[in-house]
């Protein structure tokens, strides 16, 4: 008997259990290897502005990027960054749109896909379509569209701007709603409907409850898109800060700092990673039912 393979009375060769063992720890390792080498390319960006928010002007200009601070303890780059760049304001503005939109997004995508996969009515296959054709249209081909109408409305230069553009629902959202829907059996809207309840009182009261692990999913993918989103709170609300256009005011052609702006983008860092953190059995669950649907 060979030490790799064993001949069977077929006269096919099977592998032997020292070969198996060596192919399972082949494979181990290579999965090993292959998940530090991403954490590496991921923490290290992050290494680096963690180590540049610590450093004077002078040191981050005399050192490398990954040349850990002389004093850990210099708050100054956080401090400039939190007042001067008023993060406080940015901070609040972003609570209100953020919310504000996720609720309506919510709200809209979860009663569409009610719509869509409840309802029975000519052309839905049509709805479907128009909705699935509209993402693949690029944002930057509306944006003139998109311009006029907000500044026809009145909006332009106020949050609301950014919380009628927010709260479109997109079809992921529309999607993932029309994935857990589709796992709630109907007989509870019939029973509910023997029982004299309407369909908004179907919805309210039992689908709804029901899709906690879908909003929770689309409230992570959907606010962390609105938390990061730079170019519409830019364009549209110049005279108001959010934390992601607050930190472009350190940043000028003739003198960028760049040790203020790695504090102030630690500061807009921790309230997402926190967020994240919190709610990841949620997106875990969600997206893995999604996807098994």
């Amino acid at each position: 008997m060979s030490t790799l393979a064993s001949r069977r009375a077929d006269g096919r060769r099977t592998p032997s259990l020292a070969w198996i063992r060596f192919r399972g720890a082949s494979a181990k390792t290579a999965k090993y290897v292959s998940l530090l080498l991403a954490a590496f390319c991921t923490l290290l960006p992050m290494v680096a502005i963690l180590f540049a928010s610590f450093k004077g002007t002078i040191e981050y200009h005399r050192t490398s990027a990954l040349t850990p601070p002389q004093n850990w303890f210099n708050l100054g780059n956080f401090v400039t960054a939190f007042v001067k760049g008023n993060m406080l304001e940015g901070f609040v503005n972003t609570a209100i749109v953020l919310s504000v939109s996720l609720v309506g997004t919510i709200f809209i995508g979860s009663m569409a896909a009610y719509a869509l996969d409840r309802f029975r009515f000519r052309g839905k296959g049509l709805v479907t379509a128009l909705f699935m054709i509209a993402t693949l249209v690029p944002s930057v081909t509306s944006q003139v569209a998109t311009f006029q109408l907000i500044n026809g409305l009145g909006l332009y230069d106020t949050k609301g701007a950014l919380i009628l553009m927010f709260t479109g629902t997109d079809i992921i959202a529309i999607y993932l709603f029309i994935q857990f829907m589709q796992s709630i059996p109907e007989s509870l809207d019939e029973a509910a409907m023997l029982d004299g309840a309407n369909r908004w009182t179907i919805y309210w009261r039992i689908i709804l409850p029901l899709l906690k692990p879908a909003i929770a999913t689309v409230v992570i993918i959907k606010g962390i898109g609105i938390y990061n989103e730079f170019y519409t709170p830019f364009l549209y609300l110049p005279s108001e800060g959010m934390v992601s256009t607050t930190l472009y005011n350190f940043k000028s052609a003739t003198n960028t700092q760049w040790e203020v702006i790695s504090a102030g983008t630690l500061l807009v860092i921790i309230p997402s990673l926190i967020a994240f953190l919190l709610l990841q059995k949620w997106i875990y669950r969600g997206l893995m039912a999604g996807a098994v649907k």
